[in-house]
């Protein structure tokens, strides 16, 4: 009997050992690479080394982004449809920066306002089966923390 109720309290443990595994194994989260670093979303908000938000109101905003249709006329470019992509341009390594998606501002984090028009400190264009404008939007706001403008990036 006592040989049940251990392996009764261990299988919640081993569950939450596997989901847990998954969870950080997953490559699945959007990133770009830039250089030699990359930039990768998580949902582990507490391994993330920068968190962003995001608001309706301009006023609360320290980054505007803006999407547009105009691929040439953006900043950063997002199109992953296409047979040219880079599987391996975003392996993890010690260098990984991880951000992720805060519902509300974290200290010193940054508050992006993502619209269509208006004023922009970064226009992104995004055509993509894999990456929201919002998640494109929180890479590269993401990603400017360490690089300033970045040159070049890739998926």
């Amino acid at each position: 009997m006592l040989r049940f109720k251990f392996l009764a309290s261990a299988v919640p443990l081993l569950a939450a050992a596997v989901f847990a595994r998954a969870e950080i194994g997953s490559v699945s989260h959007p990133c770009i690479a830039l250089g030699d670093t990359s930039v990768e979303l998580t949902s582990l908000f507490w391994t993330a080394g920068v968190h962003v938000a995001f608001t309706d109101d301009p006023a609360r905003a320290t980054v505007r982004v803006q999407i547009t249709d105009d691929a040439d006329a953006a900043d950063f470019a997002v199109v992953d449809d296409g047979l040219g992509s880079e599987p391996d341009s975003c392996q993890a390594s010690p260098s990984t920066r991880l951000v992720s998606i805060a519902a509300q501002p974290v200290d010193g984090g940054q508050v992006v306002y993502l619209s269509s028009e208006g004023p922009a400190d970064y226009r992104i264009f995004v055509r993509s089966k894999t990456f929201s404008p919002r998640e494109a939007a929180a890479l590269v706001v993401g990603a400017r923390g360490s690089h300033g403008r970045f040159q070049a990036a890739s998926l």
